[in-house]
């Protein structure tokens, strides 16, 4: 439900009952992913959805019947559907998996803040207990930084449990499946929790107050990254020339030091370097190629590449480090413009972000790629 919290807030204020149907797991190629939300009320309203027109009727009909009727959290699968049949099912040939649970604002007081800190982009995570016991289906416990828990999955050592790998995958910020086992008898069978994690968006820095960074900045904020333009030259780096971007006026290599100091980037963190100029870009790249970011890219024909690249060996970048380097910046559209240059870049980042070629889908490339940001979390006990 964290995905839509902005647009769900307001209904559990004025407590509002509601089914959510949230997506759990998937195979083979599905247009959502885990966490993704279809939430439905008791006239039919509907926020969200969880595939890409496939089976949402199916999934609205199946809250609907549960406002009406009996209440206990339930699982629903869907798979392949031939395109010309009229059984429910995904066309596009994969499997998903849903968890539909009723909620109700006045006997969860977890939910209320919980979504609030979703919107208001602070860090939470709610975890839910998906499959397992029947008793259980449907416990939920929030976690948020600082071991600060409300709500109880049941059992204290359970909560205690749960808690310690939630925390670990609110660290990474990943949304996916957490299997919890029977070891040290701290549940009695199996069971599987659904963890939700809200934390602030990614950011993207571009460095180089140009035309190029303002359209970047402009597709950087579409995409959802909180994007900030640093450039030396007060003259060019104005508030009126990037209205898509925080614009700070500082030395580029010495801005990124502050922000790695200040605990604010992390492994979501783009960096694109547009400067064009060695005094800014040599320090600059030496510093952010030698961070844990996820993406570091530099504008430039190939000859600067080459230089640049002797450059920052001469200033002592091994070879895996360079190896990070994605230069020239963006992927190869043909594009002219800033605009169509700003899409190439933006391109390059989303491919490197959830695994992505960058080739024609028409030559079999995988539509969907399983990223480690929406996967499955890699914790069991």
């Amino acid at each position: 439900m964290l995905e839509i919290a902005a647009d769900l807030v307001e209904r559990v204020r004025r407590r509002i009952p509601f089914v959510a149907a949230t997506v759990t797991s998937v195979a083979g190629s599905a247009p959502r992913q885990p966490g993704s939300s279809l939430v439905v009320n008791a006239d039919g309203t509907v926020l969200g959805n969880v595939s890409g027109g496939c089976v949402d009727a199916a999934v609205h009909d199946a809250c609907r019947e549960m406002l009406a009727g009996d209440l206990q959290a339930r699982v629903l699968r869907f798979g392949y559907s031939d395109a010309d049949a009229f059984d429910v099912g995904l066309t596009c040939g994969g499997t998903i998996e849903l968890f539909l649970r009723h909620h109700d604002p006045t006997t969860e007081p977890w939910l209320k803040s919980a979504l609030a800190d979703a919107a208001g982009g602070r860090v939470v995570a709610v975890a839910t207990i998906v499959r397992g016991a029947e008793t259980h289906l449907g416990r939920a416990i929030v976690v948020r930084p600082g071991r600060s828990v409300t709500g109880t999955l049941g059992d204290v050592l359970l909560d205690q449990v749960a808690e310690a790998q939630i925390t670990g995958a609110l660290h990474a910020g990943r949304t996916g499946t957490l299997d919890l086992g029977v070891a040290d008898s701290y549940c009695r069978e199996p069971m599987t929790l659904l963890v939700e994690c809200s934390s602030p968006p990614p950011r993207m820095l571009v460095f180089g107050a140009i035309d190029y960074a303002a359209a970047l900045a402009r597709l950087g904020s579409f995409l959802g990254y909180q994007v900030t333009v640093c450039d030396a030259r007060a003259t060019f780096a104005t508030p009126e020339r990037f209205p898509d971007a925080e614009v700070v006026v500082e030395w580029p290599h010495r801005y990124l030091g502050s922000q790695a100091e200040a605990g604010l980037l992390d492994q979501r963190t783009v960096v694109c370097v547009l400067t064009h100029d060695p005094k800014f870009d040599l320090p600059l790249l030496t510093a952010a190629l030698r961070m844990p970011v996820a993406y570091v890219g530099a504008m430039g024909s190939r000859r600067t590449h080459e230089e640049r690249l002797a450059r920052l060996r001469h200033a002592g970048l091994t070879s895996g480090e360079l190896d990070r380097l994605h230069s020239p910046i963006g992927l190869d559209l043909g594009a002219r413009t800033p605009q169509e240059t700003a899409l190439s870049i933006a391109a390059e980042v989303v491919a490197h972000r959830h695994g992505g070629a960058g080739a024609p889908l028409s030559t079999g490339v995988p539509i969907h790629h399983s990223a480690p940001s929406t996967g499955a979390l890699a914790f069991s006990s």
